[in-house]
């Protein structure tokens, strides 16, 4: 591990979003992401999905029970304290336990009740997030897998990056397009792609194709040079798919 990767450890990572911009990126990856639901045939809602025993349904399961638990304090309360003691009951992950709450919670509505309750919930999910008070965005929790985060982290970039990178799920398993805008999907893939470049802290090129794309570059010139896709690109940094290199290192969503 490198000293600059040793000191991100320590320290609580925060977003490095300006706040309202983080604010209109939520606002529009929700409205992303009710649109695309819509869009769904039945067929669809059975597909399989890169996240292993998640059809299409689950997944949109996962996404609805985020918005529910971002849209209510006392669900978020719930689904926190069930995941927790659910975890430590059981073993394994309170991530996963969270998630896998969500999906069963979910698993009686219908794929257009699904829908519905998605886009009637996140105005009131970014609603929240928006308002949590700058006393609480400075608490730092521990997460499982990767070190400290602050919440304002957890609430302005990964309650964006966790649907956004559901949505590139979603759109490869049913073979729809995944919407790519400058104004948008860039400044996601943008943020993930300075992240990772802190957390590797080596010099390289990259180039990512398409609106949703562009050129970064860190060092003389000498580093790892690579290009290719925008949303695959955080596939591979997600850990969705093979990843050599400095691809393998790793950014959460």
């Amino acid at each position: 591990m490198s000293s600059k990767q040793q000191e991100l450890t320590r320290e609580a990572r925060l977003p490095q979003l300006d706040r309202d911009l983080a604010a209109q990126l939520a606002a529009v990856e929700y409205t992303r992401v009710a649109d695309l639901l819509d869009r769904l045939t039945p067929e669809q809602w059975e597909a399989p999905t890169d996240c292993p025993a998640w059809d299409v349904r689950d997944m949109a399961g996962h996404m609805l029970g985020m918005v529910q638990m971002a849209a209510s304090v006392p669900e978020l309360i719930r689904q926190q304290a069930t995941a927790t003691w659910t975890a430590r009951r059981r073993g394994g992950l309170q991530i996963d336990a969270l998630t896998a709450l969500q999906v069963e919670k979910n698993s009686r509505l219908t794929p257009g009740e699904i829908a519905r309750e998605y886009r009637r919930l996140s105005p009131r999910a970014m609603r929240n997030r928006r308002r949590a008070p700058e006393f609480l965005r400075r608490q730092t929790m521990v997460e499982e897998t990767d070190g400290r985060w602050s919440v304002g982290y957890l609430v302005d970039v990964i309650l964006t990056r966790d649907p956004f990178m559901h949505r590139i799920d979603i759109t490869r398993a049913t073979g729809t397009t995944m919407v790519a805008t400058a104004d948008h999907e860039r400044v996601i893939v943008a943020d993930v792609v300075r992240e990772w470049a802190q957390r590797h802290g080596r010099p390289y090129v990259l180039e990512l194709s398409g609106p949703a794309g562009g050129r970064w570059e860190v060092g003389d010139g000498t580093g790892e040079r690579l290009a290719m896709d925008p949303f695959e690109f955080c596939r591979a940094t997600s850990g969705r798919a093979p990843a050599p290199g400095l691809l393998a290192t790793q950014v959460p969503f």
